[in-house]
């Protein structure tokens, strides 16, 4: 998470469908005034554990634990929080060192030392949960522990990019004493040292946080307990803010919402915070599969493919067309596959395949997910197939399953093309490059990419400013776009949506669009 004036998108609200232009005390009738706010969003936590999560349990996370650095609201690179300070102490990015706060503790009142930052980073590596955040620590040699208040990460090999790892809810720190040294944690309850205390979870419906007495950090908490309330769609969701049984919500708004909220015409009653964001989508072609793993077929099918269609007609114009893996607002960012195919043509896609002595219809099924990106994926995978069908060189079967056996099933190369979606660990280049790449990647699906892996990304790593490695992410994202192997799709914008009666909305999103819930705060008078 770095440098935003460079390259990465502005959190900035472009702000606000409206504001009650009256003055005199709030007096709604919300079930949530004088209790704790309430926000509501479809994306559930899978595990309490840190160690077992690479995905949107991170939320949750960045709330109930802490990590050595973070983002303060407008931070524009990871600063300090657990830490008092932290640094390189080599010229060679192979030597990070962390001194803590003095007298930390956890929620429970437990010490929060050195020993407990080790041991919350080597669980995380004991552990090695498939899919988890074990893949973030790959230039990690070891741990050491200077004292209670000193701890020193030894890499293997240069990285400038580790303090952003050290920054993501993956190395949440946890307490050694709770959270078992060589298993994840099970049970609905938590034991960080972030601004709040998880005080109950219900698996599926709602996490209340209270505040953290004991906590000692960056954040300044606008308000004393917020719960999250967890919902399966977003019909449910919306349904409950104008209902005034939420307060605030957070991904899972669908586009039709968007736009509804967007016109909403002389109802003042809700705000809507758009931010640029960094959600990509994109597709994975599995090479175990005989025609997915043929060039031609990835390149007709990159050729075919009508991004501004998928945009507009199934979303509304809520996300923006997305040619290259590394989405715009990040360093290195370019449109190669815009630069090499144009706009979508069937005849140009016969040619490669004819070329490739493929002239017959190609057998293809595309797998989604059905509760893990929103509910425009079911239409937009029936426009791809739509498109690809149209064509006339395509016959398209769709498939789908829920996230928990979708997840399986790619990660047991069962699909021959899936979709998926990617929220960035940290808002670098990088992080839209190499976690798809090298024999064990995050999509399950062996991608040897040599240049990539064992050049351009140990180039760039051994550079702090990240501003000057974009020949490296350019050449590496040309290398992607001649494989074909992901084809990138769109990239989303983020939308918050809020009663009037809440400030600070437009402070809650860091740089990986992760809510800070402590920004947020009940408007008593105007």
């Amino acid at each position: 998470m770095l440098n935003r004036n460079r390259y990465l998108r502005q959190l900035a609200a472009v702000t606000s469908i409206a504001l009650v232009a009256a003055c005199g005390t709030l007096d709604t009738g919300s079930p949530a005034d004088k209790g704790p706010i309430v926000v509501g969003t479809t994306s559930a936590p899978s595990t309490l554990d840190p160690a077992a999560s690479w995905d949107g349990s991170w939320e949750l996370f960045r709330n109930i634990y802490q990590t050595l650095l973070s983002y303060p609201s407008g931070a524009v690179s990871p600063q300090p929080d657990a830490a008092a300070k932290c640094g390189f102490t080599d010229g060679t990015n192979s030597v990070y060192r962390c001194e803590l706060r003095p007298d930390m503790k956890f929620s429970d009142g437990d010490p929060l030392d050195a020993s407990a930052v080790k041991y919350s980073v080597d669980r995380i590596r004991r552990i090695g949960v498939p899919g988890g955040p074990a893949g973030l620590l790959g230039s990690l040699e070891r741990v050491q522990v200077l004292g209670r208040r000193d701890v020193v990460f030894r890499l293997n090999k240069p990285d400038a990019t580790f303090p952003l790892v050290l920054a993501t809810p993956a190395m949440s720190i946890v307490d050694p004493d709770d959270y078992p040294a060589n298993a994840v944690r099970e049970g609905d309850k938590a034991v960080g040292s972030g601004p709040y205390r998880l005080r109950s979870y219900t698996e599926g419906r709602q996490a209340e946080l209270v505040r953290n007495e004991h906590y000692d950090g960056f954040a300044r908490r606008k308000n004393d307990a917020v719960t999250i309330r967890y919902f399966q769609d977003s019909a449910q969701l919306v349904g409950a803010l104008r209902k005034r049984k939420i307060d605030v919500t957070y991904r899972g708004l669908a586009a039709s919402d968007v736009v509804a909220l967007q016109n909403q015409g002389t109802r003042k009653d809700i705000q809507l915070i758009d931010g640029a964001g960094t959600e990509i989508s994109y597709l994975v072609f599995n090479p175990k599969d005989p025609w997915a793993a043929k060039p031609a077929v990835r390149h007709a099918i990159a050729q075919v493919v009508d991004r501004p269609a998928i945009a507009h007609k199934i979303y509304r114009d809520t996300v923006d067309p997305l040619y290259s893996m590394v989405p715009a607002g990040l360093a290195g960012h370019t449109t190669g596959y815009f630069d090499d195919y144009g706009t979508p043509s069937p005849a140009k896609a016969r040619r490669i395949l004819h070329d490739a002595g493929i002239d017959r219809r190609v057998p293809l099924t595309l797998w989604y997910t059905t509760d893990r990106y929103g509910s425009e994926t079911a239409p937009e995978f029936a426009e791809l197939k739509r498109q690809l069908d149209g064509s006339g060189l395509f016959t398209v079967t769709l498939r789908s399953r829920p996230w928990k056996t979708y997840e399986a099933g790619y990660r047991a190369g069962e699909y021959p093309v899936f979709g998926r979606g990617w929220f960035p660990d940290f808002p670098d280049a990088e992080n839209f490059i190499a976690p798809f790449v090298g024999e064990r990647n995050a999509l399950g699906t062996p991608y040897p990419a040599p240049r990539i892996t064992d050049v351009l990304l140990p180039a760039s790593r051994g550079v702090r400013d990240r501003g000057a490695v974009v020949k490296e992410f350019e050449e590496a994202q040309k290398i992607l776009v001649d494989d074909a192997r992901l084809l990138p799709l769109w990239q989303g914008r983020q939308y918050v949506a809020a009663s009037e009666e809440i400030s600070g909305a437009e402070r809650t999103l860091d740089p990986s669009t992760i809510m800070m819930m402590w920004e947020l705060d009940r408007k008593t008078s105007w």
